[in-house]
């Protein structure tokens, strides 16, 4: 019993559990759909928010520095995944890899963590996605009253609980109608990004960008309190301060929520036609788009306006940016494009979120018959109706500020798991065959586990609290039901460490 943490879940058995009819998800995407998947994840509150937001409390224009750092550590997280997942072609990502690498527990902490960033992920990008609408809507005969626009001042947020039980129903129809709805969103969305940074380099100022990276600086008043400065700075008795390369580096782990989409991806494995192959060209062809613009975006914001003209509590600090410099038009133009994108970012994170509960419930670690797919769609239609209508609720009714960081340290914690696996299952099953292979092991993964720990240190200190919470309550569960339920019980399906 003291080993059964240990215990691991063969390759081939994984792979023969997608093969079960009752637990069987239909293969309909191709490289294309996956590529648009990661882009249309992307394009959502990391660019039209946490653009203006970072740059205004930690990073200057230097921000394009934090995005740049961001997207080098996902491109070392990405070859770790892309093996993983073109020699493990099977739903779940991060939580399937670690099963299969590194044991049970591990693998239950890192998918209860992933269920967790999923969920507060799609709810509060459902509550954002109402906060815009609300923008739109403003001084139209359509305009949305306070009582049901939010929770917060209001009685109910009524357009992110629809919204969040619309997409369970598009859902639960099947993933390439998903699909398709995300081809025909993001197209408008790219489109709409391409026109702010081509219209906005006409406004751009270059005495904006001087200096580049902002001296490092105390801090706004903390009422005393670490909690809301980076743990690496009480870790290491570092005098608290914001901007310089210390803000460059607490920057890129706060928008680090923008890049989360290539891990998304990983989780349609099973779903994806020609998995060696296109896997990861879907994760190397969004995480290359998305950095790109996410670079351009953040000095076009950086150079139309001085970032210390950039209000922090700003919801769309695009759409404010050209509306300062006259063109209140675009202002409107960003605020629909925004007001699109969420919906499907919000769609793709719940998606997720399905898929990893889905292979959990399908290992006895979640109650079994939420694994059962629906005859006709082939999608997880019961895991997916439950959490679309927990999710539904806490976007109604729970009023959502930030929560971008704590889904990174969630994401990024499932990076580094995901790094140190390849490490691990290169040693113990050396002859799988690997359509894939990440370049100079373990150089590379070591690297990339590295960085995402430093990111993660550089996240607040209440942010590692809630985390950690989080964690002790799924050890609770495990101990006293998953661990007993486990399909890994049965002697026969039992991998030897």
């Amino acid at each position: 019993m003291a080993g059964e943490w240990k215990r691991t879940k063969s390759i081939e058995q994984s792979i023969r559990d997608t093969q079960d009819p009752e637990h069987q998800l239909k293969k309909n995407l191709g490289a294309l759909d996956l590529v648009i998947f990661g882009v249309g994840v992307c394009i959502g509150a990391g660019i039209f928010v946490l653009t203006g937001q970072a740059a205004a409390t930690n990073a200057g224009p230097g921000i394009a520095l934090s995005f740049l750092i961001a997207g080098v550590a996902c491109g070392l997280a990405a070859l770790c995944y892309a093996e993983f997942a073109s020699t493990v072609p099977v739903a779940g990502s991060a939580y399937t890899f670690t099963f299969a690498t590194m044991g049970e527990l591990l693998a239950w902490i890192i998918g209860w963590d992933l269920i967790l960033e999923f969920t507060v992920g799609s709810a509060a990008l459902a509550t954002s996605f109402s906060q815009y609408l609300a923008v739109v809507l403003q001084n139209t005969p359509f305009a949305i009253p306070d009582a049901i626009a939010t929770a917060e001042g209001g009685w109910i947020n009524l357009p992110a609980g629809l919204l969040v039980l619309g997409l369970t129903i598009v859902l639960v129809t099947g993933i390439k109608l998903s699909s398709g709805i995300n081809i025909i969103v993001t197209c408008l969305k790219v489109v709409v990004v391409l026109v702010v940074i081509i219209v906005g380099l006409f406004f751009v100022k270059v005495a904006n960008w001087v200096p580049f990276i902002p001296p490092a600086q105390e801090p706004a008043d903390t009422g005393g309190s670490m909690l809301h400065l980076p743990v690496i700075q009480g870790l290491f008795g570092l005098e608290p301060s914001v901007f310089g390369m210390g803000g460059i580096f607490a920057a890129a782990a706060m928008v680090f929520f923008a890049f989360i989409g290539f891990d998304v991806v990983a989780t349609t494995a099973e779903e994806t036609k020609n998995p060696q192959k296109n896997l990861p060209i879907g994760i190397f062809g969004s995480l290359a788009i998305v950095t790109g613009l996410y670079i351009a975006v953040s000095l076009v914001i950086t150079g139309m306006q001085n970032y210390k003209d950039i209000d922090p509590e700003d919801g769309a600090p695009l759409a404010t940016a050209f509306v300062n410099v006259g063109l209140p038009v675009m202002g409107s133009l960003i605020a629909i494009g925004a007001c699109i994108g969420l919906i499907v970012v919000c769609m793709i994170l719940f998606m997720g979120q399905t898929r990893v509960g889905f292979s959990m419930a399908r290992d006895g670690l979640l109650p079994q018959w939420l694994a059962k797919t629906n005859p006709k769609y082939g999608t997880p239609y019961r895991f997916t109706i439950i959490t679309g209508v927990i999710i539904a609720i806490i976007a109604a009714f729970v009023p959502l500020s930030t929560l971008a960081e704590l889904v990174n340290i969630g994401t990024l914690s499932a990076f580094v798991l995901v790094s140190i696996g390849v490490i691990v299952l290169r040693r113990t099953r050396p002859e799988l065959e690997r359509p894939f292979k990440v370049p100079f092991v373990p150089v590379l993964p070591i690297i990339s586990a590295i960085i995402c720990f430093y990111l993660m240190l550089n996240l607040n200190m209440d942010t590692w609290i809630r985390f950690l919470v989080w964690l002790a309550i799924g050890l609770i569960v495990y101990f006293a039901y998953s661990r007993k339920h486990s399909r890994l019980n049965t002697p026969a399906e039992v991998a030897v460490p």
